[in-house]
């Protein structure tokens, strides 16, 4: 699977595993969920460790797992970590993606 997180996203997922990460087998998990406005979302959270199905990517040092509902629609992904004034959280390149709205964590495909 072609997944990719920028400097910024890796420096922020290495911060939150040594905050949060509570096992040497945590990870980051990424996935798409049903909803949002524009019919898929995404979600990022760190994992004690892969479930028996999800695909192990190893990237950065970062364990990432990803569910097989989730890993059809993240093929290709850039996953950036943004902050601004009006916050700061997970962005998402999705070249599968065919429309999206203004929240910028909800898709179409």
């Amino acid at each position: 699977m072609d997944l990719t997180l920028t400097p910024n996203a890796v420096k922020t997922v290495q911060g939150f595993l040594q905050e949060h990460g509570e096992t040497p087998d945590a990870g980051l998990r990424v996935a798409v969920l049903p909803g949002g406005c524009s019919g898929f979302q995404y979600d990022v959270d760190i994992d004690k460790g892969p479930d028996g199905d999800d695909e192990i990517l190893e990237r950065y040092g970062i364990r990432i797992f990803v569910d097989p509902f989730s890993a059809q629609y993240l093929e290709g992904i850039e996953i950036d970590y943004k902050t601004s004034l009006m916050g700061s959280g997970f962005s998402f390149r999705n070249p599968q993606a065919s429309g999206g709205c203004g929240c910028g964590s909800s898709f179409t495909v």
